[in-house]
């Protein structure tokens, strides 16, 4: 059993760890341009803010098991398999990008608007506004929402290993579930809660550490 966990453990990383740096990565990038095109923004565009609002609200609402499989095509075509842990980053980033962006999108628009207006009134340009101003601020916000985001790329590689992409889903489904061999099972959703509670109490520290 230890050496099906680590096994499975190692899957869940190559499932989980790329899909979160891409998703904050495309999250970010859809945050600021919410934020900036906003009716409040630094550069408003009402049309722009619609059309990415109405996007991020569609992909938000899909559940991920068919996801999923909706994007079979398009994640064959990017990664030339369908099956197995690495092919599931697709789906994993797609589902997660949209969460992140909101987050973020929050965090942003929590900075203060009188720090905005200061910088703006010492001659600071947009990007400057976004970078050195309202990310600093808002760094506490969107390390909490990092931690949530793993945390649910946990939960969603779960789901994703039991259709076959691997992982401590797959681990719990295959053994526990249709060898009903129940032990790995409860061993597997312990393995499962314990990450969770370690990544949740490690980002509770960090946001207490930056807050101050």
């Amino acid at each position: 059993m230890g050496e099906l966990l680590l096994e499975a453990f190692g899957q869940t990383l190559v499932m989980v760890v790329p899909s979160t740096i891409f998703s904050v990565i495309f999250g970010f990038i859809i945050a600021i341009v919410l934020v900036v095109t906003d009716s409040n923004g630094l550069r408003s565009n009402k049309a722009i803010y619609k059309c990415i609002d109405a996007i991020v609200n569609v992909l938000r609402g899909f559940p991920f098991v068919i996801l999923m499989v909706a994007i079979i095509p398009f994640t064959r075509a990017i990664m030339g398999t369908s099956l197995g842990e690495k092919a599931a980053i697709v789906p994993l980033t797609i589902a997660a990008a949209p969460f992140v962006a909101r987050i973020f999108e929050s965090a942003l628009k929590e900075v203060d608007p009188g720090v905005i207006e200061a910088a703006k009134s010492f001659g600071s340009s947009n990007s400057q506004i976004i970078f050195k101003v309202m990310l600093k601020e808002a760094i506490p916000s969107i390390l909490s929402g990092i931690t949530l985001t793993v945390i649910n790329l946990i939960g969603y590689s779960a789901m994703a290993g039991a259709l076959g992409a691997g992982g401590l889903g797959n681990l719990g489904i295959r053994y526990g579930f249709q060898r009903f061999q129940t032990d790995v099972m409860i061993v597997t959703v312990i393995v499962l809660i314990v990450v969770v509670q370690a990544l949740q109490s490690l980002g509770n520290y960090f946001y207490k550490k930056l807050s101050r």
